[in-house]
């Protein structure tokens, strides 16, 4: 079993149905959705592009995937973050872009965001006691000799290469796109997400993902709201 912290919006925001539409899976159900009919693409392709996002569910990571350390439990890691959340004020992203990293498409903030970048780092430090070291495989699965030395410092010393200076916000919609299909692709998401861009988004909960074992589809286990007493939310 593996956890991840991760931002996602509720379960019934537009944001939400529109990715799981998108990705043909919704994590918060963990049932496939039918893939989109979308212009240039046929279904055989574009499933095979997104597929990789679909396993992880619509989110943007906080806390990368982590075994639990040795003698923590899950329900302290749920009381943990009950009171986290509790103590972290709703804030919002003031506008969404559509971004591409790499071969890789997503939804990224249109803006820096001082709040954001603040909420992802006490994220990130929070919950390292609940982190199990990094096994040797799961190390050099970061291929951690060709990171920049200041990813590499914190793959090591908190188990993922993008954290606080490094922390890039990202939705991610697609796998590996290649070269000459990124301008389709590009206009086929700046349609499905037409709705979004430009526009705020809120980030009003955190939600704790699950892998039940390795290679299995994340799903969530818990959405806690920022700002109140959270209690474990939807499944």
């Amino acid at each position: 079993m593996r956890y991840a912290l991760y931002f996602t919006p509720p379960k019934d925001d537009a944001l939400t149905l529109a990715a799981a539409a998108w990705l043909s899976r919704d994590a918060f159900l963990d049932g496939r959705v039918p893939t989109p009919d979308v212009s240039g693409f046929t279904t055989e392709e574009l499933g095979a592009l997104t597929a990789e996002p679909r396993r992880y569910g619509f989110h943007a990571t906080l806390k990368a995937p982590f075994e639990l350390a040795p003698g923590r439990t899950e329900a302290e890691l749920l009381a943990a973050l009950d009171e986290f959340c509790a103590e972290s004020e709703p804030f919002e992203i003031p506008s969404l872009s559509l971004g591409e990293l790499g071969p890789f498409f997503a939804l990224v903030p249109g803006a820096a965001s001082d709040a954001l970048s603040s909420f992802a780092a006490e994220t990130v430090r929070r919950f390292e006691p609940f982190r199990a070291a990094l096994s040797p495989e799961d190390m050099e699965r970061r291929k951690p000799a060709s990171l920049p030395p200041a990813e590499r410092q914190n793959l090591e010393t908190w188990g993922y290469p993008y954290v606080f200076e490094e922390f890039r916000f990202h939705m991610t919609l697609t796998g590996k796109v290649p070269e000459d299909r990124r301008p389709a692709m590009r206009v086929a998401l700046e349609e499905a997400f037409a709705g979004f861009l430009g526009k705020p988004l809120p980030v009003s909960a955190l939600a704790l993902f699950v892998e039940p074992k390795r290679g299995s589809p994340f799903t969530v286990h818990s959405l806690m709201p920022l700002g109140d007493a959270a209690t474990e939310g939807e499944k």
